[in-house]
């Protein structure tokens, strides 16, 4: 993974990229992962990666909706407690038995749920509709207007060769419902990227440092751990790489760590300070770059490109700009890897609730609240904006797309992407 010597560094490539281009590159770039076959119980929330058919008719039979009585229609309708209609009971069939005869005039067969509905009936009164009748071996029927309900046919959910599910599907309670009534132990997903996260910066501590954190010498290296519970949230493995001091040596170790994941995220080191080195070691690595910032805000310091097969996103090392840039350029990508053919999350219309000024050439993302007003969502800034406050993230139930260079006043509708719903 060194660079070749006599190898020429790349040049560079473009630079100043509008949002929405950089999407589409990062987007050209990566495509949905092999397949593997999981059980079905660990399967949930993953990406189906096949079309299922159906091997089975379900239901397999006529089955009863109520526990009550197998009835022809014309037997019953009208009743009522006023005119009972008494019928005489010939059978008793329970969940999981079968009829022993057919249901003629005059007669009734006792239900349970599920259980097959005997031929010749066409209707099952609920039990809460009968009482026992006069005679041993007889129901009352004290209210008819069950007639002609309360069978499930046989096939009327799911017939032989039927695709209820297909590929691309995100398999939730209900799709797991129907995989396991379908009889299917395991399934087909694709699989989920392995995201190597990699933090880098000399002033950075872990858990295991806490004592220098709490001395004011460190900060916690808070972005790893945020960005990894993005990664999970958009279907990802996270792979925590730790963190890589500001040496080149400490880097290139680190990143050569990452060889084998699907994905790599680092954060931080991409400024022009004498001690940003993230560049400079992914150009030593073969790096091929796609592209370098991005007319955004927060998080204008944004890098991606290919280490062979490899997506490499290089984020900025303030908080709210790595977590933002994710949001915007990265999770689409994994959305697209885990094989789901909608990435984006939900975008709704708001109106702002205060002025916005967005001056000069970037696209912003401002961190807001949202509250429902009438039939319309009015948007809240979460309180002051800047890039190294995380909190302003955590507040925030959306955020609102400002174009460059606006002045909006109150009232003013802007697009919002969805982070938590309300």
């Amino acid at each position: 993974m060194t660079k070749r010597p006599g190898i020429a560094r790349q040049p560079r490539k473009p630079d100043w990229l509008p949002v929405d281009e950089a999407r589409e590159i990062i987007l050209s770039r990566v495509d949905e992962l092999d397949r593997e076959l999981v059980r079905l119980s660990v399967a949930l929330g993953r990406v189906l990666a096949a079309d299922v058919e159906s091997a089975v008719t379900h239901p397999a039979w006529d089955n009863s909706a109520m526990d009550g009585f197998a009835v022809l229609s014309r037997d019953v309708a009208g009743a009522s407690r006023a005119k009972p209609v008494v019928l005489r009971v010939i059978d008793e069939i329970p969940a999981g038995a079968f009829p022993t005869r057919a249901v003629g005039p005059g007669e009734a067969a006792r239900v349970m749920t599920g259980a097959a509905v005997p031929t010749g009936a066409d209707g099952v009164t609920r039990l809460e509709y009968t009482e026992p009748g006069p005679d041993p071996g007889t129901v009352k029927i004290i209210d008819g207007s069950d007639a002609g309900r309360n069978i499930r046919r046989r096939g009327e959910d799911l017939k032989v060769g039927a695709r209820p599910l297909t590929v691309g599907t995100v398999l939730r309670p209900a799709e797991i419902g129907v995989l396991a009534m379908l009889g299917q132990p395991s399934v087909p997903v694709y699989r989920q990227p392995k995201v190597g996260i990699l933090a880098t910066g000399d002033e950075l501590a872990d858990f295991d440092e806490l004592e220098e954190v709490h001395a004011g010498r460190r900060i916690m290296n808070s972005n790893s751990y945020a960005l990894a519970a993005q990664v999970q949230e958009a279907g990802g493995e996270p792979v925590m790489l730790g963190i890589a001091r500001d040496d080149p040596d400490s880097l290139r170790a680190r990143l050569e760590s990452a060889i084998g994941n699907d994905v790599l995220i680092t954060s931080a080191g991409l400024a022009v300070g004498d001690h940003d080195y993230v560049k400079q070691v992914l150009d030593d690595l073969d790096l091929e770059f796609l592209f370098y910032r991005v007319e955004m805000r927060p998080g204008s310091p944004f890098t991606f490109g290919m280490l062979g097969t490899m997506p490499v996103f290089a984020l900025p090392g303030n908080p709210v700009s790595a977590m933002v840039t994710f949001e915007v350029l990265v999770r689409p990508a994994m959305r697209k890897m885990t094989g789901l053919l909608e990435y984006d999350r939900p975008w709704r219309r708001v109106r702002l609730a205060e002025p916005v000024t967005t001056p000069g050439r970037l696209t912003h993302f401002y961190r807001a609240t949202l509250e429902r007003e009438g039939n319309t969502w009015l948007a809240r800034l979460t309180g002051p904006q800047g890039s190294g406050i995380l909190t302003s993230m955590s507040e925030a139930d959306a955020l609102i797309r400002i174009p460059p260079d606006s002045n909006l006043p109150p009232g003013s509708e802007v697009d919002a992407i969805v982070l938590r719903e309300k």
